[in-house]
């Protein structure tokens, strides 16, 4: 059950940061709701898998994933482009994502 928090907590983290750059500085009130929810979620969620999921490893696989995820809604959405070097390094990120929870004892699983 960790595992299926911090997914919701990743989830609700980009929704969140997504609905940020349409909140436009907290001036549009739907969006900015969205912002608040959103990481209030996040945030419950992640105070949840913290009780059995190392805080390192917790916030390490919350951040790589959500990087790649927040860029990949901004390449759909905002139509922010991704060059060649994004690319490489959000796939090392993903690389490094794999190889604590496929290799290290510290994940809590």
């Amino acid at each position: 059950m960790p595992y299926a928090y911090l997914f919701a907590a990743i989830i609700c983290e980009v929704v969140a940061t997504s609905a940020l750059k349409a909140a436009d500085g907290f001036s549009r009130l739907w969006p900015s709701l969205v912002v608040i929810v959103g990481y209030s979620l996040a945030f419950y969620f992640l105070s949840l898998t913290l009780r059995t999921i190392p805080v390192g490893i917790a916030y390490a696989l919350w951040s790589g994933i959500g990087i790649v995820l927040i860029a990949l809604a901004g390449w759909l959405f905002y139509r922010q482009s991704l060059d060649i070097p994004a690319i490489i390094g959000m796939a090392l990120i993903l690389a490094g994502v794999l190889v604590i929870n496929l290799f290290s004892r510290t994940t809590g699983h």
